[in-house]
């Protein structure tokens, strides 16, 4: 078992193949009752060698000139011209050997019997190269469809980690002013603010790391930053949580929930002179896990192209879950528009 380990695939099928051939040459002769004569093993052994000798050669050549990688089109006329190369250098090897053993061959002419030589050896080069070619381009085609499978791979994680860490640098500016107008004005809320933005920095800076995560986690998020949102806006901003606690474990792409909120504050609170509610509501619906935000306002067409924030919303949502979830922004009433986000629940 050791000695077949050590042995390559291309020398087992090359010494299976051959012997193949050499054992029903041998099969041949011993069902006619034929005696095995000194002169029948040394023909069935040129035969078997000849064959190894001028495949392999063959193969080499193949490969130094990189002729395994063109397409079928290109390869087809070059498996001819090899095939028959071959087949003449394995025809040449038999007849010299011949020569060598004196055997005593019909009295036609060197040409007729190369030719009639070739025609019988082109039979089995004929087999072995097309077997040997198609091998190599199905094993081929599946290496390359394999690194395609991780190039997109790697293409949907760099994607990912790309949108998702994203957070708008304006949000930051106005929460770090409102905390120093805190500073003098209510020392112990700044401090609360100010772990408030480091809950959500350090939310943002894990969540390269992760796919998704609980539903809790992000709701908590979603509340330091509204929390921090309520400083600037005070009683211009309403929040409304319909939650409902089974969903609280449930697995949701990370910083998604903020991302919505922020759009909901940017679209319709910051353009809402009296401002208004943001209601956030988080249930099942079938198997699926719905979230939705809603919020005042009309939606323009600055909303309806959807800007980085809504459109990393839809690419993560593609990305994680194809064309399973679902992403929608409408308008729902006179001035109320609602996001919803439909993610696919796992069933064990």
């Amino acid at each position: 078992m050791r000695l077949f380990s050590r042995i390559s695939n291309y020398w087992l099928c090359q010494l299976g193949g051959w012997g193949l051939i050499v054992f029903s040459m041998i099969f041949y002769k011993v069902g006619f009752r034929e005696n095995l004569s000194f002169l029948d093993l040394a023909r069935i052994s040129v035969f078997f060698f000849g064959g190894i000798i001028s495949t392999h050669l063959m193969r080499s050549y193949l490969k130094k000139k990189g002729w395994m990688q063109l397409s079928i089109e290109k390869m087809i006329p070059r498996l001819l011209l090899a095939i028959i190369v071959t087949s003449i250098f394995y025809s040449l090897i038999i007849i010299l050997f011949f020569q060598v053993l004196a055997v005593k061959e019909s009295a036609k002419d060197f040409t007729t019997r190369l030719t009639g030589m070739v025609l019988n050896t082109g039979l089995l080069i004929t087999p072995w190269m097309l077997i040997y070619y198609f091998y190599h381009y199905i094993e081929s085609s599946r290496r390359q469809q394999l690194n395609n499978l991780k190039l997109q791979s790697l293409v949907k994680e760099l994607e990912l980690k790309t949108i998702k860490s994203h957070i708008n640098p304006h949000f930051i500016f106005n929460a770090l002013n409102s905390i120093r107008a805190l500073i003098d004005e209510n020392p112990g809320r700044a401090r609360d603010a100010i772990t408030e933005l480091s809950n959500i920095l350090r939310s943002s800076m894990q969540a390269e790391k992760l796919e998704t995560v609980p539903f809790e986690r992000e709701l908590n998020i979603v509340k330091d930053y509204l929390a921090l949102e309520y400083i600037r806006f005070e009683d211009r901003l309403k929040v409304e949580y319909q939650i409902d606690e089974d969903t609280l474990d449930s697995p949701v792409p990370p910083m998604m929930l903020q991302t919505l909120v922020e759009n909901a504050i940017k679209h319709g609170i910051g353009k809402e002179v009296k401002g208004g509610l943001i209601r956030i509501i988080s249930d099942y619906n079938g198997r699926f896990h719905e979230l939705i935000v809603q919020n005042p306002g009309i939606l323009s067409d600055e909303i309806k192209g959807e800007g980085f924030g809504l459109s990393s919303t839809r690419n993560r949502l593609q990305l994680l879950f194809g064309t399973n979830s679902e992403f929608q922004i409408t308008q729902e009433s006179k001035n109320m528009v609602q996001v919803k986000v439909m993610i696919p629940v796992s069933i064990n």
